[in-house]
């Protein structure tokens, strides 16, 4: 084994020692999952090719899949412009999320106002939606 760190220094771990892994499917470009590393999470999901995530909850490590069998093999790991977010690009195999849906952001959309990019920018022209018209 090698003494070199794999975790690049410019990690901006937060104060908390955490930083958010945003995981995505490698294939479908869709969004998963997010969930936290800390530096020995992230060396491992680094030097494995299994994704490891530090438990806020249960104070411990854990590796997707490792009970329910829904594994995460990674494809790619990348860093935010400034460092404090990591992307991790995988194989999915099975559900990612605990409630056993595709992603963690299936079915709980929430309503928002949705921008029209060929409307003005000006305050006159943004406006809620009209509560008395249905």
């Amino acid at each position: 084994m090698s003494d070199i760190d794999p975790v690049p220094a410019d990690v901006k771990f937060g104060q908390d020692g955490l930083l958010p892994a945003v995981i995505q499917d490698d294939v479908s470009g869709d969004v998963l999952m997010l969930a936290w590393m800390d530096h020995e999470a992230l060396r491992r999901t680094l030097t494995t090719g299994r994704v490891t995530f530090w438990s806020r909850s249960r104070g411990e490590y854990w590796r997707k899949g490792d009970t329910s069998g829904h594994r995460q093999y990674v494809r790619s790991v990348a860093l935010d412009c400034d460092g404090d977010t990591v992307l991790v690009r995988v194989e999915q195999i099975g559900a990612a999320c605990h409630t056993g849906t595709r992603t963690c952001f299936s079915g709980r959309e929430v309503p928002a106002l949705v921008g029209d990019p060929d409307a003005s920018d000006t305050p006159s022209a943004i406006h809620a939606p009209d509560a008395t018209q249905s």
